[in-house]
C-alpha cells in the first residue's frame, strides 16, 4: 500500500475508535450540547421580547429576535462541543494511550486526524439538533435559496474544522482534562462578547471593536445574511480569513506538539 493508502485506513480506524469513545461515553457530548440549547431557551422565552425592542423597527416581537439569535447560536454550538475534544485529547496524552501508539506501526498523524474528523462530525450533528430546537420554537429561513444553505452549511463545516484543530492544540499541551476543559473556555465565552445576542452598535463605544475584531462576530453576521437575506458586506471573507488562518494556526501548533517526546 502507498503511504497516503496506510494514512487513509489508520485515520478511518481512528475515527472509528474516537466515535465509539462518544457513542459509549455520552455525558460529555450531551452537557455540552445543552448549553447552547438553554441559551436559546432562555434568551427567546425570558428575554427575547425586550431584546428584539432594539433589534430592527417596531415594538417587541419574540419571532424577530429568534431570526436574530439563531445564527450565534449554531457557531456557539460549535464552540461547546470541541470542548469536548480539548478534554479527549489531554486524556489520551495523560493516560498512556499515546505511548502505546508511538511504538506501533500506524501513521502518526492519524491520531490527530481521528480526533479532528470525529470532532467535526459532532459538531455538525450538534448543530442539526440545536436547529431542529429553533426551527421547533419557530425560526424560519424563507428567504434563503439552495446555494445559500449550501454556503451556511460549508460556514459552519470551516468554522467547526477551526476551531477543533485550535482545541486539538489546547488539549495537547494541558496536563489533566480539566485543565482541558477551563483552557478551551474562550471557545463558550467568545460568542458571549460578539454579535451573536445584540447587534455590535448597541454595545458600548470601548467595547465595540472587542466585538467586532474577533472570529465569532464576521462568521454569525455571515450565516445571519445567508440565512435571513442580511448584509454580509466584508464579514464574508473575513469570516474565511479567520477559519483559513485558525485552521493553519492549529494544525501546526497541534503537529509540532504531537511530534515531541511523549510526557
Amino acid at each position: 500500500m502507498s503511504t497516503l493508502a496506510l494514512a487513509a485506513r489508520d485515520s478511518s480506524t481512528m475515527l472509528r475508535r474516537n466515535l465509539l469513545h462518544a457513542r459509549r461515553y455520552p455525558s460529555m457530548t450531551l452537557n455540552l450540547l445543552l448549553t447552547p440549547i438553554m441559551l436559546l431557551l432562555l434568551f427567546v422565552y425570558i428575554f427575547g421580547d425586550a431584546l428584539s425592542t432594539g433589534i430592527g423597527d417596531g415594538g417587541p416581537d419574540r419571532s424577530r429576535y429568534i431570526a436574530y439569535l439563531v445564527p450565534g447560536l449554531l457557531l456557539m454550538t460549535v464552540g461547546s462541543t470541541v470542548i469536548g475534544t480539548a478534554v479527549s485529547v489531554a486524556n489520551d496524552m495523560t493516560e498512556g494511550i499515546i505511548a502505546r501508539f508511538r511504538t506501533m506501526a500506524i501513521h502518526r498523524g492519524s491520531v490527530l486526524v481521528g480526533h479532528v474528523v470525529g470532532s467535526v462530525l459532532q459538531s455538525v450533528l450538534s448543530v442539526v439538533l440545536v436547529g431542529a430546537v429553533a426551527v421547533a420554537i419557530g425560526f424560519r429561513s424563507t428567504d434563503a435559496t439552495v446555494l445559500d444553505w449550501l454556503a451556511a452549511f460549508g460556514l459552519l463545516v470551516l468554522f467547526a474544522l477551526a476551531l477543533t484543530w485550535i482545541a486539538v492544540g489546547m488539549g495537547l499541551v494541558s496536563p489533566n482534562a480539566e485543565a482541558a476543559s477551563n483552557n478551551a473556555m474562550p471557545l463558550i465565552l467568545l460568542p458571549l462578547l460578539s454579535s451573536a445576542f445584540v447587534p455590535v452598535e448597541s454595545m458600548p463605544g470601548w467595547f465595540q471593536p472587542i466585538a467586532e475584531y474577533q472570529p465569532f462576530t464576521p462568521a454569525i453576521e455571515t450565516l445571519r445574511g445567508l440565512l435571513l437575506g442580511s448584509e454580509i458586506g466584508h464579514n464574508g471573507w473575513l469570516a474565511v480569513a479567520w477559519c483559513a488562518g485558525l485552521s493553519v494556526l492549529g494544525y501546526f501548533w497541534s503537529a509540532s506538539t504531537f511530534n515531541r517526546d511523549a510526557r
